[in-house]
């Protein structure tokens, strides 16, 4: 029998795991909540004992796997296998992931930024149709990005290139988890869709399903948004259309810069699907030259949720190799 490969997703709310044959098949699934209390020191001793659990579960020993391989949030030392600055996790200290979960696990593990990894998934078998340059952006708890240029996924000196939730698209916009202010994560989140709502109510005085809500203290999410702009709430529309004018911003600037034949986009927000994305391609044509608009598309994600566990089965050629 052919070993087998666990790709798993580290996200702010949820550790998205799989069992997963070499060529990207998934086999198994799970999840467990991501606890990031203590400074997030609960997370990776969590994700170790699910991992041998649902071993033991199926009847599965380490000798079955050729290795481990995750997407996680934040500044990712791939040699190293440390993480820093995964603002969402509470990691804002060195995490040692890699020497920790191969102590408890006793299979070889590599790991990589989460966005990086669903950059690869939807390039290899979703939107990106296996392009040669293609750009993915994740609307989740966070904003995060990954780009590949020219075959090659792009790191940077210290990894942190792809970081687009942390292009500047208001200088004086709201304070981000990074420390500094107008990062497109700050309005284009899930959170952020939500604080956008809410200042724009503050100052709204019409008829508003949205500002109702927020005025009585009622749950107001990211999808309550996009749903009542739909249904063309006044406030709703507005708050979309300043999300998507962010969006389509920093798309443009994308655009011009590295010229993807797609620009990806996925995560929780991007379910909003046509009617999110035709007013972010508007801002987009107005935002890039009239070269990267023709030729750059706009595109949703096709993965969903098994991006980062599928782009993960394409780094295991790393461990065959040794």
């Amino acid at each position: 029998m052919s070993k087998k490969l666990i790709g798993i997703d580290l996200g702010g709310t949820t550790v998205k795991f799989a069992i997963l044959t070499e060529a990207g098949e998934v086999q198994q699934k799970w999840s467990i909540e991501t606890d990031s209390d203590d400074e997030g020191s609960k997370i990776v001793p969590s994700i170790v004992a699910s991992i041998n659990q649902h071993l033991e579960r199926y009847n599965m020993t380490k000798a079955d796997f050729i290795g481990i391989v995750m997407g996680s949030p934040g500044t990712v030392d791939r040699e190293k296998g440390t993480v820093i600055g995964a603002y969402n996790l509470n990691w804002k200290t060195l995490q040692f992931v890699k020497k920790d979960i191969e102590e408890g696990t006793g299979i070889p593990f590599a790991i990589d930024n989460d966005a990086n990894v669903a950059a690869l998934g939807e390039r290899w078998k979703g939107a990106g149709e296996n392009g040669d340059d293609v750009t993915f952006i994740t609307l989740g708890t966070g904003v995060g990005g990954g780009i590949i240029a020219e075959g090659h996924l792009l790191h940077g000196v210290v990894g942190a290139a792809g970081e687009i939730g942390h292009i500047t698209v208001d200088p004086e916009g709201y304070e981000c988890t990074c420390g500094k202010r107008g990062c497109l994560e700050t309005v284009a989140s899930a959170t952020g869709v939500v604080r956008v709502a809410r200042d724009y109510a503050d100052n709204f005085s019409g008829d508003s399903r949205l500002k109702y809500m927020i005025d009585d203290g009622q749950q107001v999410t990211a999808k309550t948004v996009f749903d009542l702009a739909k249904d063309g709430d006044v406030l709703a529309i507005k708050v979309i259309d300043k999300v998507s004018f962010y969006l389509g911003l920093a798309c443009g600037n994308i655009g011009n810069m590295l010229n993807p034949s797609d620009i990806v986009i996925g995560g929780g927000v991007s379910a909003a699907g046509e009617f999110l994305l035709d007013q972010v391609r508007h801002y987009f044509e107005q935002f890039s030259f009239p070269q990267v608009r023709q030729s750059t598309r706009i595109k949703l994600a096709q993965l969903g949720n098994d991006a980062g566990i599928i782009g993960a089965s394409s780094l295991a050629r790393q461990f065959s190799k040794k």
